[in-house]
């Protein structure tokens, strides 16, 4: 006999939907909102409510933002001349949190991956082609994960920014060959912007 009420049972639904959270995770988090200050309870709904409404994607670099453009596009005092480009947009922040980087992002919002069904048209690689081509960038690193699928995205970007006369670089050594840009320690990030090497 389950003891748990319906709504219960439902919320422990939602919660092992996410990634990483498994039933005895769910469970603790559950238990968690159960106990939980009333006031804070709310707050959390009331953001989650709002979160897909109030957070989009920058049109020009799809980074998440809830202005357009974003404000790294938008600050005067970030170098335009630099594009990271990275998969996900999350990435980002992690890039961020080290301190080192000052130019400008771009996500890409995946990977190539043809056993997917992932083509060039499903990511944003036109885009950031146009901002090449739209403007004065003399630089574009490619932080894609050091994944076969990564190594694969990078190879044809690359290829595809060639004729623009346009830097081509990737991070440095520091990056574990199978590992993501966004699991990396800020040190190591670091350094690995530092020491970009050419594709």
């Amino acid at each position: 006999m389950d003891l748990r009420p319906p709504t219960v049972r439902v919320l422990l639904q939602h919660l092992e939907r996410l990634p990483g959270i498994g039933p005895r995770t769910a469970q603790r988090l559950a238990e968690h909102l159960l106990t939980v200050d009333p006031g804070d309870l709310q707050a959390f709904a009331e953001v989650l409510g709002r979160l897909r409404e109030a957070v989009t994607l920058c049109s020009s670099c799809s980074l998440l933002t809830e202005t357009d453009p974003c404000s790294v596009c938008s600050d005067p005092g970030r170098d335009h001349r630099i594009i990271l480009v990275v998969e996900e947009p999350t990435t980002a922040w992690a890039v961020e949190a080290t301190g080192e980087f000052r130019g400008l992002y771009h996500a890409l919002l995946g990977h190539l991956s043809p056993l997917h069904g992932v083509g060039p048209e499903d990511l944003t690689i036109d885009r950031l082609e146009a901002r090449c081509r739209g403007s004065a960038v003399d630089e574009v690193i490619l932080a894609t994960d050091p994944t076969v699928e990564g190594e694969t995205t990078a190879l044809y970007i690359s290829r595809r920014l060639q004729p623009l006369g346009v830097k081509v670089s990737r991070p440095a050594s520091g990056i574990p060959v199978g590992g993501e840009v966004a699991s990396v320690d800020r040190v190591t990030l670091a350094q690995a912007l530092q020491l970009r090497r050419p594709v």
